[in-house]
């Protein structure tokens, strides 16, 4: 029997799954198993698409569904229950089960990329679903962190009040979970005072799509280094399909 495995999200046209599983099945010579989208215009719409793909195995969440996935779910793994967060499901027996794969990708990636006895404080741009996950890998590895949005409030700065008084200088990590800079519009980028970084600074975009981001080359101009969310994203397929098949 065919095992369907796909993501949903809205709208998906930037998706990068579907083509990694299935060059993944290709090339691991994985047979029966195809990966596809569901673009759902309102999570509304996830209990017909459960009913009508009945060789469903599992799916991958991806904007903006990763926390309203919450009420669908029978059960949902105590990783995922603590970030607040869902990006994979996996479906036993009719049950949906949440995981969170996301903080996987991140951590395993970030602990290559810094130099953790250096980084002791992070900046996460961005308040979402993806947020989440990002903040409960660095409780993980021990730096402490400030979300920033584009309000202030409780837990929040505001971007204005990080240009206002210098504090970018304070933190050695800054993290973009928005989408800011996403193709088709390359052109943006979160709104901080990139000229107060120096080559003490680790930036780390989620964006993948392009290579090179705005807010990675900004950084890079002052010094800093930088890299781009293609790793993580490997890495939280590559853990979303041990769920699937390991556990």
């Amino acid at each position: 029997m065919k095992k369907v495995y796909g993501l949903i999200g809205f709208p998906l046209g930037h998706s990068f799954s579907k083509k990694y599983f299935t060059e993944k099945f290709k090339t691991e010579d994985i047979s029966g198993c195809e990966y596809q989208l569901f673009e759902l215009e309102s999570i509304d719409q996830l209990s017909d698409m459960l009913r009508s793909e009945t060789n469903l195995k599992g799916f991958n969440i991806t904007i903006p569904y990763k926390e309203q996935i919450f009420p669908f779910l029978d059960q949902l793994d105590p990783h995922a229950a603590e970030i607040g967060a869902v990006n994979v499901v996996n479906i036993v027996n009719g049950k949906l089960i949440g995981y969170n794969s996301d903080y996987i990708g991140f951590s395993d990636t970030l602990k290559e990329f810094i130099d953790q006895k250096a980084v002791k404080k992070a900046l996460i741009l961005g308040t979402g679903g993806a947020s989440k996950a990002i903040a409960y890998a660095l409780q993980q590895l021990g730096i402490t962190f400030q979300y920033v949005s584009r309000k202030s409030g409780e837990g929040l700065i505001s971007y204005d009040e990080l240009k206002q008084n210098s504090a970018i200088k304070n933190f050695q990590l800054i993290i973009n979970t928005t989408p800011l800079g996403t193709y088709p519009n390359p052109e943006n980028a979160p709104d901080i005072p990139y000229q107060e970084l120096t080559d003490q600074h680790y930036l780390y975009d989620l964006v993948y799509n392009p290579a090179e981001t705005l807010f990675m080359k900004n950084g890079i101009d002052q010094g800093a280094k930088a890299i781009n969310g293609y790793k993580m994203l490997v890495g939280q397929a590559e853990a979303a399909w041990d769920i699937w098949n390991s556990l």
